[in-house]
Parts: structure tokens; sequence; C-alpha cells
């Protein structure tokens, strides 16, 4: 069974006139949490070699994306960026998860709101909105692929507040 795990980047600085918004950086409030977030996720998921992690390349996404891997022993390096999640919606994150080849059995998706709480409200029909560093773990029916998953076809397993 394939489980597709969407999180949400830790708490980051104010929006200022100093920095654009994508470069803002996480705080040490956010990265208290995303370490606390991140070790309770590590006694529900393993890795393995069918894992696969991206993450928009927004400064506080990708230092999310390194906290939890981290701790989740996923090598940083195999991290996959991209600018496409950054202020995305949710249908374009959905396009590229559907892009992933088959033998990705567990994919963690590191992003932004309102796109992260969308796509998962739409892929499970539940009412979930993601605060920073929340982690929504859903699960794919039985034979289905990543390029399958759309609208209802996955169930919220839960979310790691």
């Amino acid at each position: 069974m394939k489980t597709l795990y969407l999180i949400r980047h830790a708490k980051a600085e104010d929006h200022g006139l100093l920095k654009n918004d994508y470069n803002r950086n996480i705080i040490s409030k956010g990265k208290e949490r995303a370490i606390r977030i991140a070790n309770e996720l590590a006694t529900q998921l393993k890795i393995d070699s069918n894992t696969l992690v991206i993450s928009s390349s927004a400064n506080r996404a990708k230092q999310t994306a390194d906290i939890f891997c981290e701790i989740l022993g996923y090598p940083l390096a195999d991290i996959q960026e991209t600018k496409e999640i950054y202020e995305a919606h949710f249908i374009d994150i959905l396009r590229i998860i559907n892009g992933m080849p088959n033998k990705v059995d567990k994919l963690l998706v590191f992003g932004h709101n309102p796109g992260l709480s969308n796509l998962t409200n739409y892929l499970s029909h539940a009412e979930v909105d993601l605060a920073t560093s929340n982690v929504a773990i859903l699960t794919l029916p039985d034979n289905f692929n990543f390029s399958e998953l759309a609208g209802g076809t996955a169930t919220l397993l839960n979310t790691i507040q």
C-alpha cells in the first residue's frame, strides 16, 4: 500500500519588506516544533529504498525537510527540490505527485498552505487545516500508484500535530 505524507513547513519569520517571502527562514520555535513532530513521525515511518522526499525550494520548506530527513534517516542529498510547489494550487501539487515512479511506496512532500491542506481535503474528502510542521498521512487503495491519485481516492489515516 502506498502512503503519502503532506508536511507543511515549520513556523517562519514574519513577512517583511527586507526579505521576500520565498527567502523567509524558520524560527527557533518552528525548529523545536518540527523536531518534536519529526520524532513522532519517526515512530510510524521507516525509510527504505522506495521512499522519496520532495520539497518546495523555498527556504522554510527546505529547512523543514532537512530537519525531518535528519531525524528520519533520509539522505539530505536525495531530497528533490522544486519551485513548482511554492505558492502552488493543490492541483499543481497533485500533478507533481501523479508523476512519481511506480516503485515509490512512501512519498513525503514538504510545502505550503493553502495548497497542502486543500490537497489533503480534496484527496480524502476530510476537513483538515494543517498548521506549521503538521503532517497529513494519507493511504492509497491497494494496488494504486501515485499516478492514479485523484479526488476522493485516498484515506486520511492520521494527522500529526
